[in-house]
């Protein structure tokens, strides 16, 4: 191998390690957004501004090594970079929502009731565990830790579910606090949910070369069968 493909062939390796991190900062950035809603804690709450930058400063980066580097090597690699900056845009959009949650929570304060603060610590807790999950597909090509990330987006939409019924519905005509601002802290979540979900989306693509979106839509089996069969034609092969 030539100096000039071994070069090429670190820069993408190097694209693929930032793309890891950017992910774990998304994660940490979660992990404050939990924190900072569950103990009212401001300086969590504002660590979140700072995570987002830093993801703003590694889109810009993939997207540069990405666009430099994705013509010199093998189609392989090119499929690589091609979902490391598409990871890149989700988790940077995440870092985006995680914000815009964090300036909410900053503004009602104190003034969040008990129930609101234990399903929004849920929900942010789960996106943590999602994007973990996410830095772990890609890093390790495990199939299965994309597969929890598919599955824990249900619960994302079952919690949304139990906070827009208190806020928007209210059938006990309750007098609630801070709708407004909870309905915004919610659909950061959920969406930024819904970003990971669909990371987790092109991982299995990237790891068994299937769509996952095209099986659900073509065929009535749950994400363990597809798992099983990918598993099976895996073995199959080797």
């Amino acid at each position: 191998m030539s100096t000039a493909a071994r070069n090429h062939v670190k820069a993408a390796s190097d694209l693929v390690h930032r793309t890891i991190h950017a992910c774990e900062i998304a994660k940490r950035a979660a992990s404050s957004a939990a924190e900072g809603i569950a103990t009212s804690s401001r300086p969590s709450l504002n660590q979140i501004r700072e995570y987002e930058k830093e993801l703003d400063d590694l889109d810009r980066e993939i997207d540069a090594g990405v666009t430099s580097a994705i013509t010199q090597v093998s189609g392989e690699d090119a499929r690589e970079l091609l979902a490391c900056m598409k990871i890149t845009i989700g988790v940077e959009r995440i870092g985006d929502l995680l914000l815009s949650f964090a300036n909410s929570a900053t503004a009602v304060g104190h003034r969040i009731e008990p129930q609101d603060i234990r399903d929004l610590t849920q929900m942010a807790s789960l996106l943590e565990k999602m994007l973990s999950d996410v830095a772990e597909a890609f890093s390790a090509r495990d199939f299965r830790a994309a597969i929890k990330v598919l599955r824990a987006d249900a619960e994302m939409d079952r919690l949304r579910n139990l906070i827009f019924l208190r806020h928007i519905e209210n059938p006990e005509n309750v007098p609630r606090q801070e709708s407004l601002q909870i309905i915004f802290m919610t659909q950061a979540l959920e969406r930024a949910g819904d970003h990971a979900k669909n990371i987790a989306e092109e991982l299995c693509y990237l790891v068994s070369g299937r769509t996952v979106r095209h099986v659900l839509m073509t065929y009535d089996k749950s994400f363990e069968q597809m798992l099983g069969e990918w598993l099976r034609q895996r073995d199959q092969k080797q």
